[in-house]
């Protein structure tokens, strides 16, 4: 496998670059400390043809594969993982879902809007006691003649406030029942529809995370997508590419940390010369390097494997893992080889550092990787 990088990922990388230093640097601590999520910035990002990386030209996508979406959010989590979290969860999830499992008809009202940053997408799966246990949701819909109707609560949902739609998991059978819930697309404004307390966070301060409140919310069953019953099914295969975008989110966070770690390293000097050169640090750069370099293949393998139709369940779920804890491992590193420098907001190792911690948790923590891996590996 040749995973060095195409044109169009030296393209995305260069553009995504420029896009960068202009319009996120200047920007984001104030974004970080507010908590603030710049909402034009995602329609930007649409006009660049970021917001729908997988989604087909004629539904007015860019109608990539998976090494270029690899290349995208990494290289945006390089600068700013918040803004990666945000893009990683609008193309893959909400955006991603529809593009999957939507019939003719929602794929043709949705995804252009969401593919051009018009609007921005939200995913509804887990629930304040139904984490990893999603089967046992709460959120119910009941039929009632052509139309369902929801309650129930949603929590740490990306754009739950935001989104101007959402794809929401609800429970149409018994609990338990993994062919017992199903997906709903629902807009913003629709009655019965709001959104709660929105997460005060460790990291990721940009990327806005809320409850999604549910109170008689009647939704048509021709905005169901797929079948009655296949929601959960559906959101197993969704979150097989969702492990992949956090993984290359967590790529990004460690490549940015390692970078910043090297540049300091040559500049920093101490006893008369530049702190690289002594063994404790440099030997800690080589670590550092070598962990980023075995996620990015990992990462790659898996993208090779879903572009080709394979199942990747498990190694999606092995890039997921590495990646996500190599991250928090290279950007711990990178505030020690700073110093106290590090533990300041003048460097961008501590966010690095804060915004890491996430990968290892959003869309399975590191334990449900290894209970997949392990599952596959005993079959």
């Amino acid at each position: 496998m040749n995973f060095q990088l195409s044109e169009n990922q030296k393209m995305i990388a260069k553009m995504i670059q420029d896009f960068g230093d202009r319009e996120i640097r200047p920007n984001m601590m104030e974004w970080d400390e507010n908590q603030e999520f710049p909402i034009p910035l995602f329609h930007k990002l649409g006009e660049l043809g970021l917001m729908g990386v997988f989604v087909p030209q004629k539904y007015g996508g860019s109608g990539f594969a998976y090494h270029e979406y690899v290349t995208t959010i990494s290289e945006i989590s390089k600068i700013d993982g918040s803004i990666g979290l945000s893009l990683a969860a609008h193309n893959s999830l909400c955006t991603g879902h529809i593009l999957q499992f939507g019939n003719e008809e929602q794929k043709k009202k949705y995804l252009p809007l969401l593919a051009s940053g018009q609007w921005i997408g939200a995913w509804g799966l887990t629930e304040p006691n139904t984490g990893s246990d999603a089967a046992n949701m709460k959120t119910v819909a009941i039929e009632d003649g052509d139309h369902y109707i929801i309650n129930g609560t949603k929590n740490f949902i990306t754009h739950g406030k935001s989104g101007n739609v959402a794809v929401v998991i609800a429970r149409t059978g018994k609990a338990g029942d993994s062919r017992g819930m199903t997906a709903f697309i629902i807009e913003r404004g629709t009655h019965g529809f709001s959104a709660g307390r929105k997460e005060n966070k460790l990291g990721m301060r940009a990327s806005e995370t809320t409850e999604m409140i549910f109170e008689d919310c009647r939704v048509h069953k021709e905005n169901i997508i797929g079948e009655i019953g296949e929601g959960f099914i559906q959101s197993l295969k969704v979150l097989d590419g969702g492990r992949i975008s956090i993984a290359s989110l967590a790529l990004g966070i460690a490549e940015g940390a390692l970078e910043s770690a090297v540049q300091y390293a040559k500049e920093r000097h101490q006893f008369n010369k530049p702190i690289a050169s002594f063994q404790g640090i440099s030997f800690k750069l080589a670590d550092m390097a070598t962990k980023v370099e075995t996620a990015r293949l990992l990462i790659h393998r898996a993208a090779d494997m879903k572009n080709k139709g394979m199942k990747v369940n498990k190694e999606s779920a092995m890039a997921k893992l590495y990646a996500s804890e190599i991250s928090v491992e290279v950007a711990n590193d990178a505030v020690q080889i700073f110093g106290g420098y590090g533990y300041t907001k003048d460097y961008p190792v501590e966010k690095f550092y804060r915004d890491a911690k996430l990968c290892t948790i959003g869309e399975g923590t590191s334990e449900i990787q290894k209970l997949v891996i392990s599952r596959s590996i005993l079959e």
